[in-house]
């Protein structure tokens, strides 16, 4: 059994493993040496942390067949109004239909964690589902997901999230509104990896390892099932007279990224590298309800962080449960980025600067400092009292 997971002060009895907060992560051939981290998490116990993992599939199916009707939804309406209405409806149709596309990174990554659905296939099947829409190949993330969790912030271990890095926000109107240079960089992506090319960045060559031939081509596959299903539904569609279907279901990601690109990115960016403590390598941020569905609940980064099992439509009362250990959560968009931003103009006067959260003190050391404090206000009362005594 993998190692314990260090809480805060919890009885042996309720002492929890890394296989009651992590999920399944793939299987190597040749496994690396790594070295455990000893993460810090808010205390729980095996009850508490049993009723925060169970799944419930009706609030799943809520969720996941929600949002695949969003999606499928937005292009059906834009398909009619192509037909049907003025051209200046179907564009403004298809520009707000690639605002939900965009979300489908954060649909397949939650499935990809098995927390969603009670049984594993239902997942995996979803899972499936939404790398396809979104072109995105599971067997690649999952691969790095996985050590990302594990090992979050700490690389070599972990290289799927590099600090320090830089949000360049003027990106957001070159490239996430609307990106005419996104189909022809997928095409070209596809084409190459469908042929067997496996990605020569550092951190692909340790989850994809030459040593593990078999998950190599299981990912080239998922890029030859991409490429193939896309040409051919993309083919049909244009064969039919229905050219629009390019825009909103081939490369709905051309339009209106910025949203999800807004939220997707402050997830780690600013804080600190190289910490066992979620909470200063990860941040919670507060959203309205619609974006926090089609952001699957994400923006309680940090305590999904700290208990991966938790189905992601329990984030919410995790992160209610834990919030008296939690730093400052910033609330919305607006305020979450204008931190950011302060932290980045700091960052390119000192290159080695990181944001270092302020986290509440544990409630023993806050009691016994309350003590302490109520203890010199009566010393100070019975001193001026007996100021005249001998």
């Amino acid at each position: 059994m993998a190692g314990a997971i260090r809480t805060a002060e919890v009885e042996p009895s309720d002492t929890l493993w890394d296989d009651d907060v992590l999920t399944e992560g793939p299987v190597y051939n040749s496994p690396q040496k790594k070295t455990k981290v000893d993460w810090y998490r808010p205390e729980l116990t095996r009850e508490e942390l049993a009723y925060f993992n169970k799944k419930n599939d009706f609030v799943a199916l809520v969720q996941t067949v929600g949002y695949l009707a969003i999606l499928l939804g937005g292009a059906g309406v834009s398909i009619y109004s192509s037909s049907h209405w003025p051209w200046y409806v179907t564009a403004l149709l298809v520009f707000l239909n690639g605002h939900t596309w965009a979300f489908t990174i954060n649909a397949f990554h939650e499935l990809i964690h098995d927390s969603v659905f009670k049984k594993k296939w239902v997942n995996r099947a979803f899972v499936r589902v939404f790398s396809f829409l979104g072109w995105h190949n599971h067997h690649h993330f999952w691969a790095s997901h996985t050590e990302h969790h594990k090992y979050a912030l700490h690389p070599p271990d972990d290289q799927e999230v590099l600090l320090p890095t830089k949000v360049d926000l003027s990106l957001v109107w070159k490239k996430h509104i609307i990106n005419f240079n996104l189909p022809w960089d997928t095409l070209k992506g596809k084409f190459r990896s469908s042929r067997g090319y496996i990605p020569q960045d550092p951190w692909t060559q340790v989850i994809l390892p030459e040593s593990d031939p078999e998950r190599r081509a299981a990912y080239t596959n998922w890029e030859r099932i991409l490429l193939i299903g896309h040409l051919a539904i993309a083919g049909t569609a244009i064969a039919s007279g229905y050219w629009i279907v390019l825009f909103v279901f081939t490369f709905p990601k051309m339009f209106g990224r910025w949203l999800q690109h807004l939220c997707n990115s402050v997830q780690h960016v600013g804080l600190q590298d190289n910490v066992p403590d979620f909470r200063l390598c990860c941040r919670t941020i507060y959203l309205n309800p619609i974006v926090q569905f089609l952001y699957w609940h994400m923006n309680y980064h940090t305590e999904h962080h700290m208990y991966a099992a938790v189905p992601c439509y329990k984030l919410g009362r995790l992160h209610r449960r834990v919030r008296h250990e939690m730093p400052h959560c910033p609330n919305g968009l607006w305020e979450t980025w204008r931190h950011i931003v302060e932290i980045q103009e700091r960052q390119e006067r000192e290159p080695e600067y990181q944001f270092v959260a302020e986290l509440p003190q544990p409630e023993s050391q806050r009691l016994s400092h309350e003590d302490t404090k109520r203890g010199e206000g009566n010393s100070r009362v019975g001193n001026t009292g007996g100021a005249g005594l001998p």
